[in-house]
């Protein structure tokens, strides 16, 4: 069964992209799906100004392991966040930086609470790119200006979610994995979406929303 079968249940594309911002305003998770030519997974993403431990916690357990901070180029650019590798040839162009841990209030960085306290240093209006260790246990990913009109990511979704929400523009991701360590599908996804009260969405979604309200986002 493809994609659009499974989020049949969901409503249409537009419903989809609506119950997920009124999600994430409540400060809920959302799955987000790209294409099924693309990576084919599924993303949790929480809006990371409402993250809470329990909720990094569930991706931890449920998830790759890998949490990653999903910025702005200009939030990035404050906090002095340099490419993880100058010359970036992965199949994606995912535009990984840095790892970061806070510098302040933490132990060793791994836990749930160290890496919610992390993000909180991170996506601080004020924040200084002196309050962040390098490395560390967050993987910021830098948002590439045009959001998923321009690439379409997990990473410019997250961002673009966030600025139609009204939220800040800073979300958390991290890749949904099966008990035994495998991607999960969609129809795994979908499962695991009804089971934790998560709307689902993909990015074509996104991008038939922005068409439509002609929305011009950062």
């Amino acid at each position: 069964m493809n994609q659009l079968s499974l989020l049949a249940e969901f409503g249409d594309s537009i419903t989809r992209v609506e119950n997920a911002l009124q999600a994430l305003r409540e400060g809920r998770g959302v799955l987000l799906l790209d294409d099924e030519s693309r990576e084919n997974e599924g993303d949790i993403i929480y809006s990371a100004a409402t993250l809470t431990v329990e909720q990094m916690a569930l991706m931890i357990r449920e998830c790759s392991g890998i949490v990653c901070l999903c910025l702005t180029d200009e939030q990035a650019n404050q906090l002095d966040l340099p490419p993880m590798v100058q010359a970036n040839d992965s199949q994606n162009q995912t535009a990984f930086t840095v790892s970061i841990e806070a510098r302040h209030g933490v132990t060793t960085g791994v836990s749930a609470k160290d890496r919610v306290t992390t993000i909180k240093a991170a996506i601080n209006p004020n924040a200084k790119p002196e309050e962040l260790a390098r490395p560390g246990h967050v993987f910021p990913l830098r948002a590439r200006k045009g959001g998923v009109m321009a690439r379409r990511g997990h990473t410019e979704g997250t961002v673009d979610l966030m600025q139609m929400a009204g939220l800040l523009p800073s979300g958390v991701l991290c890749e949904l994995t099966n008990s035994d360590g495998t991607m999960a599908n969609a129809a795994e996804i979908v499962a695991f979406a009804c089971s934790h009260n998560m709307p689902v969405l993909t990015i074509e979604d996104m991008v038939q929303y922005r068409i439509r309200y002609d929305l011009k986002l950062a």
